[in-house]
């Protein structure tokens, strides 16, 4: 059985998931958590199978990377913190293929 990644908690400066807690940006994937500089989205994109990415900030999106996820087929929801981390609990358990950023 794989392991599935699930946000359990969240604060402002602190996410907990899978037991584990993080204090800097990071990329939930259903099967892993990578450390996450903020602004590159080259891993989502590499991941190949990725096709929502919830990045939670209330941060635009910069016009070049929204594009290169448009056309990796990803589309991006941008939402405060709490939302991403609920939406992504829900589309998680739904099966879907879905990414949180946690600036």
């Amino acid at each position: 059985m794989v392991k599935k990644e699930i946000i359990e908690a969240y604060g402002t400066d602190r996410v907990r998931v899978s037991g584990v807690e993080y204090a800097h940006a990071i990329l939930v994937f259903p099967d892993r958590v990578l450390p996450w500089d903020g602004a590159s989205f080259d891993a989502v994109i590499e991941a190949g199978d990725v096709r929502i990415l919830l990045l939670g900030t209330a941060t635009p999106l910069p016009p070049a990377s929204r594009a290169a996820l448009r056309q990796a087929g990803i589309v991006v929801e941008v939402m405060d913190r709490g939302a991403a981390c609920r939406t992504y609990n829900v589309l998680l358990a739904e099966g879907r293929q879905v990414v949180a950023a946690l600036p």
